[in-house]
């Protein structure tokens, strides 16, 4: 008895001899899901996902002797592609090695989708997430984000939002730079000391991400202005150093239903937790701090210091429950509040639920004008 024959492996080529190809009337054939294909694909090539390929190919190539070349994202798909191909008949096939992330790479032509160019090669590594792709860039592409403080906190999620294409973010910050920021406020630098830090800020943002609208509010968060400033935005990260600010970013953000992504450092140690108006489950500021602490209970950074790589780790947090919350994936942090030890390296998730007796999100509570919250902390 005859062994059975062994199938010939796909033949694979490079994506410079696919091109070649291809202007030599080969067909390409990206195999990729219509929202991959969104973010660009190979000039001239047809867009037919894998899976169907059976019920669609003699559509679009009637010839069986014509050569196919298949390409995917990364060039396994492809394979599998080119071999259903085969089995309908399909004998010169080839699979492009590297799929469009080499195509990319190697400079070749492209047809940019709704995207653009830019944005698509920018925002690559976004694209191929499930739960973010052309949909869910362009959700970032279109948020307005408002960042209060343009220092330890403001700096890391400035950045990691500039760099995930949020398209708009305004800084709020009545600062100017000194060089002992420099130690954790990393969107500033020495040639930049005595710039208004939302500049500074903007300077380094662009350079970043020059798509990015950057909108500076030089300006401090009061009783007669803090509506104004957070109205129209889709998220407020709260990288204030002050009780007085993050009560009336509280007040203002659950009046205006706006998710407020808040973190604090101190010292080794900081929290981060989502108090986000828009649930009715979700807890606010005032259930964390019913009444502001005093001074001595509370120093700020000048006072007891802060380990510089500390604002990273939570401002960084702050980005990400910021971009979570526009994509509307996963699981905020509401009625949690996470904690972060430097010293010992280790987290801890506390369960903090809205409190009936809140006085600020309490059924009781009443809301007697912004003057009251910042006579309170006055006081």
């Amino acid at each position: 008895m005859s062994a059975a024959a062994v199938p010939t492996p796909v033949r694979e080529i490079d994506p410079a001899e696919a091109l070649a190809r291809q202007r030599a009337d080969a067909l390409l054939i990206d195999v990729r899901d219509d929202n991959e294909r969104d973010a660009g694909t190979p000039d001239g090539a047809v867009g037919l996902a894998r899976a169907d390929i059976a019920a669609r190919i003699g559509e679009i190539a009637a010839d069986p002797a014509r050569e196919i070349l298949t390409l995917c994202a990364t060039g396994r798909r492809s394979l599998l592609a080119a071999a259903t191909l085969r089995e309908l008949g399909y004998a010169n096939v080839a699979s492009v090695r590297g799929g469009f992330s080499r195509w990319l790479a190697e400079g070749l032509p492209v047809a940019h989708g709704a995207l653009g160019a830019d944005a698509a090669e920018r925002y690559a590594r976004h694209l191929v997430l499930p739960e973010v792709g052309v949909a869910g860039q362009q959700k970032l592409i279109d948020a307005r984000v408002a960042l209060i403080g343009a220092g330890g906190l403001g700096s890391p999620a400035g950045l990691y939002l500039a760099a995930a294409g949020v398209g708009s973010l305004t800084l709020i910050d009545d600062d100017r730079v000194e060089r002992s920021n420099l130690q954790r406020q990393v969107l500033h630098a020495d040639a930049r000391v005595g710039m208004p830090k939302t500049e500074s800020a903007r300077v380094a943002l662009v350079a970043l991400n020059p798509s990015v609208h950057v909108e500076l509010r030089s300006e401090r968060i009061r009783a007669a202005n803090v509506e104004m400033l957070l109205r129209g935005h889709d998220v407020v990260i709260d990288g204030a150093d002050n009780f007085p600010t993050r009560y009336l970013l509280d007040a203002a953000c659950r009046r205006l239903k706006i998710p407020l992504v808040y973190g604090a450092v101190h010292r080794f140690t900081g929290q981060v937790s989502v108090f986000d108006a828009r649930r009715g489950d979700s807890p606010c500021y005032r259930c964390l701090f019913p009444e502001p602490p005093s001074a001595a209970e509370a120093p700020n950074c000048s006072e007891a210091g802060v380990l510089g790589v500390l604002p990273g780790v939570i401002g960084l947090l702050q980005a990400t429950e910021a971009i979570k919350l526009v994509l509307g994936v996963g699981e905020p942090l509401v009625g949690r509040l996470l904690c972060y030890d430097a010293l010992a390296a280790r987290f801890r998730e506390l369960r903090l639920p809205r409190d009936p007796a809140c006085p600020g999100c309490g059924a009781d509570a009443t809301f007697d004008g912004y003057e009251d919250l910042a006579r309170l902390c006055a006081s």
